[in-house]
This record gives C-alpha cells, sequence and structure tokens, in this order.
C-alpha cells in the first residue's frame, strides 16, 4: 500500500510548533519532507524544555516525526542558490516566519513564483490583515485573541486559556486542509498558490458556537447556562460557562468515587432529553419521568443545580468507569475525565497507533502521539525526528543535485 502523499515534496521553512504541527501530519501521510534549519543552532525547540542534557527535547522530537534535516545558511549567496534550486525541486512550501521575513531574503511570493509556478506557498501568521497584522503571536494569546479564553473559566472567574493547544496545533492542522485543498487545484490547474491560515482565525473557528451563542444572546438569556437557573443575568458578551455543555444538551463534570484523593476522579455527564427517562431510572429519580418541573427539557432548564446534584449523589457512589459501563449500554452519554498517565497506559490507543513508542539514537525510547488522521488504505508509520542536518549530504545531492565536490566547497563557503 502507497502513502497517500506519496512523490510530494515539502520545503519546511518552520520551527516551534505550528508549522511543524503542519508539516508532520504531511510527513505522516507520505510526503517527503525537507526541514531547513540553521547550522549549529536549528530549531529553536530542540533545546527546549530538555529533560536530558545536549538531546533533542521532546517539544521537537514529537513535533518532526518522518522528516529530514538539511543545514542551510540562506544569507550567503551559496546558500541562495541551493535554496532557489530546493524551491524548484519541492511542491510546498511552509514557513511560520514573521511577517515579511522571506521577503527580507529575497524570496516574496512574486519571486518563488517566477522560480516554480507550481509551488504552493502555505504560511501560519498570527493574525490577518488588519490592525494586528504585524503583531507577534504565541499559542496563548492566540487563545486570548481569539474567543477561546474569554468564554472559558468559572462564570465571574479570570479568563483561562486550555490544556489543548488550539492555538499553535489547530492552527497547523487547518493548514493541513488548506495545502491538500491547494495540491487538489493545482491537478487541473496546474498551477501553485499561497496558502494562508492565521492564529487568530483559526482560534476563532473553533470557538464558533461561542459565536453563535453572542448571537443568540441579543434574542433572550443562554437558558442551558447554569447562571439562567441561578437567576443571574446576562451581560452584552458570552459569559464563562465552567462545564456546562456547548451543544444544547446540559451537561457537566461531577465528581465520582474517589474524588477527594484522585484529582480526576470526574466524570462529564449530559442530560440528552432522549434519554432522560434512563438516567432518571439509573440515578433513583423514576418519578421525575413524570414530574411537570423535570420531565420536559425546558421545565429542567431552570433547575439544572438540582438535577445535576442529584446525579452527583449517583456517581459519587460509583467509580469513573463504573459510571461508563451502567450508562453506555443505556445511550446516557458519559465520558471519564482521563489522566494523561492513564492515556499513555491505554493498551486500545497503542494498537490504533494514537500513541506510538518511538526509538531514538540519543535519547532512546520515548512516547508520541502518532498520527490522527487513518487512511484504510494509506497507513501512516511515525519514523524518529532527524538529527540536525542529519540528511544534509544526502539532500544535497539527490533532490539539488549538486556532487560530492560542490558539496564540499559549500560547506567552507558556510552555506551548509
Amino acid at each position: 500500500m502507497t502513502k497517500a502523499l506519496d512523490g510530494v515534496r515539502i520545503l519546511d521553512m518552520t520551527h516551534v510548533q505550528s508549522g511543524p504541527t503542519c508539516t508532520q501530519i504531511l510527513a505522516w501521510m507520505g510526503a517527503d519532507v525537507l526541514k531547513i534549519e540553521r547550522a549549529g543552532v536549528g530549531d529553536a525547540t530542540r533545546g527546549q524544555l530538555r529533560d536530558i542534557p545536549d538531546v533533542d527535547s521532546l517539544y521537537f522530537t514529537m513535533l518532526n516525526h518522518n522528516k529530514r534535516s538539511l543545514t542551510l545558511n540562506t544569507k550567503s549567496d551559496k546558500g541562495k542558490e541551493i535554496f532557489t534550486r530546493l524551491i524548484e525541486e519541492c511542491d510546498v512550501m511552509v514557513e511560520n516566519f514573521a511577517p515579511g521575513a522571506l521577503d527580507r531574503m529575497g524570496f516574496s511570493w512574486e519571486r518563488i513564483q517566477e522560480i516554480n509556478p507550481r509551488m504552493i506557498y502555505a504560511s501560519v501568521k498570527g493574525f490577518g490583515p488588519g490592525p494586528y497584522a504585524d503583531c507577534k503571536v504565541y499559542e496563548n494569546v492566540a487563545q486570548c485573541a481569539g474567543g477561546s479564553a474569554s468564554t472559558t473559566g468559572i462564570e465571574g472567574g479570570v479568563p483561562l486559556v486550555t490544556g489543548s493547544q488550539i492555538g499553535d496545533s489547530g492552527t497547523g492542522i487547518h493548514l493541513v486542509a488548506g495545502i491538500l485543498a491547494a495540491l487538489y487545484h493545482r491537478t487541473h490547474s496546474g498551477r501553485g498558490q499561497r496558502v494562508e491560515c492565521a492564529m487568530q482565525d483559526s482560534v476563532l473557528n473553533l470557538c464558533r458556537v461561542k459565536l453563535r451563542d453572542q448571537q443568540r444572546l441579543a434574542h433572550g438569556p443562554l437558558k442551558e447556562y447554569s447562571q439562567f437557573g441561578e437567576g443571574k443575568d446576562f451581560g452584552e458578551a458570552v459569559p464563562r460557562a465552567g462545564n456546562d455543555s456547548g451543544g444544547g444538551q446540559p451537561g457537566r463534570i461531577l465528581k465520582c468515587k474517589g474524588w477527594e484523593t484522585d484529582p480526576d476522579a470526574y466524570t462529564y455527564f449530559i442530560t440528552q432529553a432522549a434519554v432522560w427517562k434512563n438516567v432518571c431510572d439509573v440515578i433513583g429519580k423514576p418519578e421525575w419521568k413524570e414530574d411537570p418541573d423535570f420531565a420536559k427539557p425546558e421545565a429542567r432548564l431552570p433547575r439544572l443545580n438540582e438535577v445535576f446534584g442529584t446525579i452527583e449523589d449517583w456517581t459519587k457512589t460509583k467509580t469513573k468507569f463504573e459510571v461508563m459501563e451502567i450508562c453506555n449500554p443505556l445511550n446516557i452519554p458519559v465520558g471519564p475525565i482521563l489522566s494523561m498517565k492513564e492515556l499513555v497506559e491505554e493498551e486500545s490507543l497503542r494498537k490504533t497507533g494514537t500513541v506510538v513508542e518511538v526509538d531514538h539514537p540519543e535519547r532512546g525510547k520515548y512516547l508520541t502521539v502518532g498520527n490522527p488522521i487513518k487512511l484504510s488504505d494509506s497507513p501512516s508509520d511515525v519514523v524518529r525526528s532527524p538529527l540536525l542536518g542529519e540528511h544534509t549530504d544526502e539532500i544535497l545531492r539527490d533532490v539539488v543535485g549538486l556532487s560530492d565536490e560542490e558539496i564540499k566547497i559549500a560547506k567552507e563557503e558556510g552555506a551548509i
């Protein structure tokens, strides 16, 4: 079985997280990803948050699988010449530099089109056009500017960022979709195009239900939010809703047996209308099935604290896994709060390739996330991340077409 992107070559000018997330997924799908790095320095994450001295960090290794590393000094004349040849030979260039960085190197979009009209030039930016277009953005800044932080946290409390990297990795995944669309478009147009994803835009896309609620708020209170049942007024903007469900079916995180000592002994419990009678039976409240205060969804909304308080009285007598075993056969939507420790120990995730053990020549064995996108005829393999400059000679010889003597001269000139 062939890889889905066999024959596609990516010129990877990315660093840190958003861009490498994108190019790693493309590499998992079979693209030949050539990661360009500065000699002696490399991607900044190689040295960030190291757990083993003088060894590439997990931050780097877990974002750069299946890639080849080439060191290149694009400021030198020979480096520019090599870079030009790489543009000629690649299908996609991906970068997440500060605005204008490649232009200052002499490789504007217009120049890239001249070199290779079929090149797809993909960029991650912090903001789209507008007053903040030139501002630098990091993960938490994107979450704050994209609407996530203002709608996350407990009502009346401070805004919170989420543990999910929706700014960096979320934008990288959006960029993958754009690149694949541009590659498909090129099959009948014959031309490349620019693909841009702004981190603010990507976070806002992932917060679309809150944008939905902002518009609903103009027509009355958001009744599925806990503060409605608590008699609290809504302001002009969507409030923080704690662990309330965002999908219209009331849900909350509830304590389970052992919560006093286990910080993750909780379950998420949704009171889906279609299975309300099953919920009533499970929690020992069969009378609620006919009680006018509880029988219908609209009647329950002002009483959610009582509803979930009663459900929690039941969940506290069960482990989070027992809650799941009891409720799932009855189609009651629940989910245990799984810690990272529990996730890495879950055998089913190893079998599906969602969690993968990788062997690295310097750090030894480590766990990483595998490709979350499963294709039936194009399986993904996870190959360790490259050492800095590990494939320089190989790429210059096989892709750029330099002889061994020319490679030697390029090294002497400080181009690689």
